[in-house]
Order: C-alpha cells, then structure tokens, then sequence
C-alpha cells in the first residue's frame, strides 16, 4: 500500500503527489526543511523543530503556508493516515514557482510550497546503538551559512558517500583544522576527565533540535559540557566520542579514520546520555 503524502493542502496517494518542474526548491535548492521523529505514534520535540523552521524561512525570507497548529494536525494526520507507530516526518517550505526559471526571486505574494512525507522505522531499537558508529573525516567546504536547514545537501550527499566508499558509517567535516559537525548530525567527544565537548553554534553548524536537548538532560546531571572546537587527532585521543540528529538521538562512535575512541565500543557515558534522552523524549512527546 503506498503512502499517503501531503502536498500543498491535500493529502494523496504518493504516486499521485506532483510539484511543478519550475518550483524553485527543484531547480534553485531554495527551500528549506525539518525532520521530527515519531515514536509511539507521538512527535518527539515538535515545538523545536517549529522553532528552527521559523528561523530558517526568516533567514531566507520565506514565509511559512500555514500557522504552527495548522502543522501540527498535518503532521497528526500523516501520522495516523500512514499508521506510524515508530519513524520520521519531513517536511519541506520552498519558496513556489512563478511559471519559469529566474534567479531573482518571484513576486511577493507566490504561494509558497508545502511537502510533507511520513517514513516508517526503527527510531529507538536501533541497532547501531550497540555497535556503535565509525567515521571518516574529510574537508568542510559547505557554504558558509550551515546554521539554515536548506535542502542544498549535495556536499553532506557526497560526505555520506565517502564514508560508504571507506566501509564506514558516516563523515566528520573539519574545518580550519576543527571538526564542525556530521554529514547529518552534531559532533561529540567525552575527554578523559568526563567532558562533553562539541562545536559552539555559529553559522558553522545546524543548531541541532537534538543537541540543544542533550546538552540540557546532560547539565540537568550534573555532567560538564564544554562548547568548542576539537580535532579529529584530540577526537582519537578521547574517552569517547558520540552524535546526535533527530533521526538517530544519541549514538555512539567507536572509530575515527581507523583509530578506535576508547575502548572501541559505545562507552558508558554515550549510552547513559541515550538512556536519559529517549526518556525524557517519550515523557515530551505530543
């Protein structure tokens, strides 16, 4: 049975759903978008990913189809249309089509296109959470505004790619000699005094939904987080190291171009901080 998608005001049957070969999100990238996971038929931090949306289309002045509440039930009623008990919901703003190809932007009151899509699963029982993660790293030359959650994701596109090509699980982006974040995630390393370290927001990097959660569960334990950068070479030296995305929560990584973090397995503080966040994740949920 195919999905039932959500295009600009109707729900469809997937094969049905079509946008216009001149809308801009195709042919310009312009458009931005935000995954929220569902667990239990629940969304798992709604509201800080309505937060981010916002911030994304005043950046690029785009203006949201409809209101905060308006998504909600949109996002509810995929939910129950598609019978998600566990996954993720992407939705997607561009800013329309005016009937042909134009870089300058189109007149002020095109509509603007809406998109959203449901895929089903596993979000919690992952089994990566066990095994932990290996990375690679390579060079950060993504445009110089990362903190927009644009759809322009060829580079990040490419980073996964490398990190299949090396037969590992993701790449680290380093820039200027510190890392900045995943290909899709936020970066983490524990030093060997039990510091949580990551990249401070900034233009550099998307202000995760996810990280902005963790880092509060792990100050509300009275755990230390210090917000820098770090190199891949103190990365290989950590206690351990982890990333955190919407899709994924917390995972460990136990590997960084082929030098085992740790111990070489999910250390005792990422699986801890996984714990904390899926509880209070489901306690949140709407």
């Amino acid at each position: 049975m195919s999905r039932t998608v959500y295009v600009n005001g109707s729900y469809l049957p997937e094969e049905e759903a079509t946008v216009s070969i001149f809308d801009r999100g195709f042919l310009f990238a312009d458009a931005v978008y935000e995954v929220t996971s569902v667990v239990r038929g629940k969304l798992i931090d709604f509201d800080g990913h309505m937060a981010r949306l916002r911030r994304s289309l005043g950046e690029l002045a785009l203006s949201s189809p409809v209101s905060d509440e308006e998504m909600l039930a949109i996002h509810r009623e995929l939910v129950t249309r598609n019978d998600i008990d566990e996954g993720l919901i992407y939705l997607q703003v561009t800013r329309g089509s005016a009937g042909d190809r134009d870089f300058a932007f189109p007149p002020a009151d095109t509509k603007p296109t809406l998109v959203l899509f449901t895929q089903a699963k596993k979000v919690i029982e992952n089994p990566a959470a066990g095994t932990g993660l290996k990375v690679i790293s390579i060079d950060d030359i993504r445009w110089g505004r990362c903190d927009i959650k644009t759809v322009q994701l060829l580079y990040p596109c490419l980073a996964k790619m490398a990190a299949k090509h090396a037969h590992v699980d993701d790449a680290w982006m380093v820039r200027d000699g510190l890392v900045t974040e995943g290909s899709s995630n936020n970066a983490y390393i524990v030093t060997s005094e039990g510091t949580i370290v990551t990249r401070e927001k900034s233009q550099s990097i998307l202000h995760g939904i996810t990280r902005a959660a963790t880092l509060r569960l792990a100050e509300e334990k009275g755990l230390k987080v210090e917000e820098r950068g770090f190199s891949i070479e103190e990365a290989k030296n950590a206690r351990e190291a982890f990333i955190t995305s919407a899709s994924l929560f917390v995972m460990p990584v136990v590997e960084i171009d082929g030098a085992a973090i740790g111990e070489g397995r999910p250390g005792e503080l990422s699986r801890r901080l996984r714990e904390i966040y899926i509880e209070d994740a489901l306690k949140t949920a709407i």
